[in-house]
């Protein structure tokens, strides 16, 4: 296949994972906006209302475990049309629930299994066609899905919030998120290996060098090194502190620094907006990092420690918004370099370390157990600590503890994860 025509087929795959992570975080950010609608809509509290948003992320971990093996297999076609069906389900059976277990059962069980096709398939499918020095860029690229769906979905629906309720703003985010999903399905395409071609950023064999091996894991030996199992906790840590502040920093700003809503939604896409520059740029940044160290591993670890103290320090100036909103601005600047580097960082660690033939499963396990936790329990302790004291202090407090544990574990990340078996599952690269 000719360079072009595989740039092009590459350019594709970035598309399909943007729209299906435009998607997957527009259910995050559309949620932070029709918490406090529906909550008081239905007469439940902040942390019952929140339960459904963390069953939701649980049922996600689960089928993201699957999603992985799919994508290893067949590539994230048949995931992204199985999200179509599941993603726009859960908006719509949840806009017509009239109790509170009709609303915990659809909200996590269509939602759940809608968007846990979509973060393993995004981020794998393109560190399948990009690593090395392209793939943070790229990554950024497609990320960049999330802050739109950020500034675009919190907006639209901050807009029909004002003449319709939020059961009217899920029948319409039902039809967004499926012709957005069959658009994905359409671009997607398997993996680089079924074009027979190379992926992008991958540094030429010299002649007095052996060719690149590709080792094909399996999930017992991979989950028997520390590799994995670090990047699962700096992950888990940031993610319990992400969710916290992703679910309730609207709540907060209404409630304990007394913004309108319109204007605490206004800030809160703020976020998103800084996210859509951040993304790209966190990407070039991250990439000239790994240029510059010569080594993937070691440049994907810097970040993945830079990424949380900038977490703390967002932090710390959310709980200065009550004195001032210039804090509050800064917070959601600092907020979106953070999300910029993260969650698509330790993707780009764990496939530096263990390559892209068994990235799908390892990637979709570890998933599995971040996103069974993290989420869940970060949304839930950030409505427990506010109904628990009446304020958002301890719940930021928390967040920014985690973020700082977060950091301290990315220091010990290793540097490789070596085969217990080299004799007979190794590949050569053509």
């Amino acid at each position: 296949m000719e360079d072009s025509s595989a740039k092009k087929i590459g350019y594709m795959v970035v598309a399909a994972s943007w729209l299906a992570v435009f998607c997957l975080f527009g259910y995050r950010a559309t949620f932070s906006v029709l918490l406090g609608p529906m909550s008081k809509s239905m007469g439940w509290t902040v942390s019952q209302t929140s339960i459904g948003y963390s069953l939701m992320m649980t049922v996600y971990a689960v089928t993201a475990f699957f999603s992985g093996m799919i994508i290893d297999k067949w590539g994230t076609k048949p995931a992204y049309l199985i999200g179509s069906v599941f993603a726009a389900l859960g908006f719509y059976v949840t806009s017509l629930t009239d109790s509170y277990g009709q609303y915990l059962a659809s909200y996590a069980i269509f939602a759940g299994i809608g968007t846990g096709m979509l973060w393993v398939s995004s981020t794998v499918s393109v560190r399948k066609w990009y690593i090395g020095k392209y793939y943070a860029k790229m990554w950024g690229m497609a990320f960049m899905g999330a802050p739109v769906a950020q500034v675009v979905l919190s907006l639209g629906v901050k807009k029909v919030l004002l003449t319709m309720d939020w059961r009217q703003a899920m029948q319409g985010l039902a039809l967004v998120v499926f012709i957005a999903l069959i658009i994905a399905a359409l671009l997607a395409k398997k993996n680089p290996e079924a074009y027979n071609v190379k992926p992008f950023g991958l540094a030429p064999a010299s002649s007095a060098a052996p060719a690149a091996t590709e080792y094909d894991w399996n999930l017992k030996e991979a989950f028997s090194k520390y590799a994995i199992w670090g990047a699962i906790l700096a992950f888990l840590t940031s993610m319990v502190a992400e969710f916290l502040i992703w679910t309730q920093v609207v709540m907060y700003w209404t409630k304990d620094v007394k913004m309108a809503l319109s204007s605490a939604t206004n800030l809160y896409v703020t976020i998103g907006i800084v996210g859509i520059f951040s993304m790209p740029l966190m990407g070039v940044v991250a990439d000239k990092a790994v240029q510059k160290l010569k080594n993937e591993v070691k440049g994907r670890k810097i970040m993945l420690i830079f990424a949380p103290l900038v977490g703390v320090v967002a932090c710390i100036c959310l709980l200065m918004t009550r004195t001032s909103i210039f804090f509050g601005l800064i917070s959601c600047v600092l907020f979106a370099v953070y999300w910029a580097i993260e969650p698509g960082g330790v993707a780009g660690y764990a496939g530096a370390v263990y390559g892209r033939k068994s990235l799908g499963k390892i990637w979709g396990l570890a998933t599995l157990v971040v996103m069974g936790i993290g989420p869940a329990l970060g949304s839930f302790m950030g409505g427990y600590l506010f109904d628990l004291s009446g304020s958002y202090f301890y719940s930021i407090i928390f967040a920014l503890c985690s973020f700082a544990l977060s950091a301290l574990v990315a220091m010990t990340l290793p540097l490789s994860a070596e085969p217990t078996n080299t004799s007979g599952d190794i590949e050569i690269k053509a």
